[in-house]
């Protein structure tokens, strides 16, 4: 299988971008793990830019989302809320049909976030008929820095985690595969 993990925050030394670099070491070999930590790259959605006039970055992201077998979100909150980079990401996705059919699954990395976690969850429901609500991790890695977030990541027991968390997202993915 293999997953583009989207880091839906623009900080450079992100938690959630560290978390997915982290998950991506210790997933299983039969599944692979490609990382876009580009939503702060991406130019604000205009329905004027798409088609002919769709900038190369934004071009590429649509291609990688294509490209991959399902979609890992992982996201801070902010003000209780998505933020604006991920969600003008998401909204560079609506208008094709590449993410309509995509699998796609949450890695949180906090304790807290339930407010943004609920609104990702409505939108994602809205834009893919096979979003994985129920298959969820969540880590508690705020405020860690991305080589404590390794480490954290690496102990026995979340190694455990994540490799059950990848391995069921796996199985949904076959199985919506089976009856497609």
């Amino acid at each position: 299988m293999k997953i583009l993990a989207i880091s839906g925050s623009a900080r450079r030394n992100s938690t959630n971008t560290a978390m997915l670099r982290a998950v991506r070491t210790v997933a299983p070999i039969e599944i692979e793990i490609s990382i876009f930590d580009g939503v702060g790259r991406l130019p604000v959605f205009s329905p004027d830019l798409e088609g002919e006039h769709l900038p190369e970055v934004v071009w590429d992201f649509i291609d990688a989302i294509a490209k991959s077998d399902g979609v890992i979100i992982a996201s801070p909150e902010y003000v209780r809320s998505i933020p604006g980079g991920l969600k003008n990401a998401i909204d560079w996705l609506v208008s094709g049909d590449e993410i309509v059919h995509k699998p796609i699954a949450l890695l949180h990395a906090s304790h807290r976030g339930d407010d943004m976690l609920a609104g990702l969850r409505k939108i994602l429901e809205t834009i893919t008929d096979r979003f994985a609500g129920d298959i969820f991790l969540q880590l508690p890695l705020m405020k860690l820095e991305p080589a404590e977030v390794f480490r954290t990541v690496e102990t026995a027991e979340n190694r455990s985690k994540v490799q059950a968390y990848l391995q069921a997202f796996s199985a949904h993915w076959m199985a919506d595969t089976k009856t497609a």
